[in-house]
């Protein structure tokens, strides 16, 4: 009988895990917020994320639990664990993803780089970080954010005065120093329940107003060194916090050469869509062998360098579907990979991957393959 794996979400991370599901034997279910999403293929239930009767039933028929998302309440999380489910990443390790100030406490206690950081409750509190840090700082909502949501760079206390007035008692906003990074990176680690790892290239992301749009494998210039040290801290991270799957640990590259951690994710990632077809093993792939504690397959790419350009907001009028025919015809090396989700302003609806020899001729494709679907 198939092992049964069954993810938790139904966005286009839980759709790009069908196909290699299927390639390596596994049986895929998934359990959607609602009709229509992004894995509807392999939807075997719709239901609330958040309602445990609701969780417990669609666990009731898989093997092992994983994620679309991370933001499955903690409470169910450790109910699952108490039935007697194998959830991975398991609760203990997510939670590092699902609340940031926690994440900046342990990475202080793992020794990890990192800004400077405090948890504030008051304006005054936050002033003072502010004033001791040039005047700036990034506040953030601990819980939620994701894509430059529940981020803001502020300059006064006064600037964050709406989320403090809305904290409870018992919660705090975290601030942290605006990092004079040159650029952002990305590690992405894999590892499984008996504790092997692999480690992929550090890879170069370009953001747009907070979202992903593009990514270059590897990082281009990286030295050495600082390939070395962006690993060192992937598997540092990985095996500190207990992580099974994917981890994803988003980098700073500053102008005095230091590399911080900026944020984690605990599931395949946008910053690794392109080793669907740059890498001998795509993270799809690599986080269901994870998950399912197989022998994890090689991170290594199939050439020189890869490029995923994201198709954000899509077309605005007409359908996806009905820009593949010229895409494809005039960009034979690109690979175009769309989510099944309605157009909207901003809205991550498909990607494009291109492997080659020359980056510069990769960059030049995979854009102008994806400016097809805009």
């Amino acid at each position: 009988m198939a092992l049964r794996v069954g993810v938790i979400g139904g966005g286009q991370l839980a759709r790009m895990m069908i196909a290699p599901a299927v390639e390596l034997g596994l049986e895929l279910q998934v359990l959607a917020e609602a009709d229509g999403m992004s894995a509807q293929l392999a939807a075997s239930a719709v239901g609330d994320y958040r309602d445990l009767e609701a969780v417990r039933a669609f666990a009731a028929d898989v093997d092992v639990i994983t994620f679309d998302h991370e933001h499955v309440p903690q409470e169910i999380l450790r109910a699952l664990v108490a039935d007697g489910v194998v959830v991975h990443p398991g609760p203990d390790a997510l939670q590092f993803a699902q609340d940031k100030l926690v994440m900046r406490a342990k990475l202080q206690e793992l020794d990890v780089p990192q800004p400077d950081w405090a948890a504030v409750r008051t304006a005054d509190e936050l002033q003072v970080f502010l004033d001791a840090h040039h005047g700036a700082g990034v506040v953030k909502t601990p819980r939620g954010g994701y894509d430059g949501k529940g981020v803001r760079v502020v300059r006064s206390a006064a600037e964050a005065q709406d989320w403090l007035d809305d904290l409870a008692a018992a919660d705090a906003l975290l601030v942290e120093e605006l990092v004079p990074f040159v650029r952002e990176l990305a590690q992405q680690v894999a590892r499984r329940p008996s504790g092997q790892i692999v480690a992929y290239p550090v890879v170069e992301t370009v953001q747009r107003d907070g979202v992903c749009a593009e990514v270059i494998a590897p990082a281009p210039a990286a030295s050495e060194r600082l390939s070395q040290v962006a690993e060192g801290i992937g598997r540092r991270i990985a095996e500190g916090l207990g992580v099974t799957g994917m981890l994803a640990v988003e980098l700073f590259e500053t102008d005095d050469d230091r590399i911080l951690v900026n944020e984690l994710a605990m599931r395949p990632h946008n910053s690794g869509h392109w080793s669907q077809d740059g890498a001998v093993t795509g993270q799809f792939e690599q986080h269901l062998r994870a998950v399912a504690d197989l022998p994890l397959g090689s991170p290594a790419p199939r050439a020189p360098w890869s490029v995923m350009v994201n198709i954000l907001g899509g077309p605005q009028s007409g359908a996806l579907g009905e820009r593949f025919d010229g895409a494809m015809a005039e960009y034979p090396a690109a690979k175009i990979h769309t989510y099944g989700k309605e157009p909207r302003p901003g809205r991550k609806v498909g990607h494009v991957n291109v492997a080659s020899d020359d980056l510069d001729d990769a960059v030049y494709i995979a854009r102008a393959a994806a400016a097809h679907f805009l």
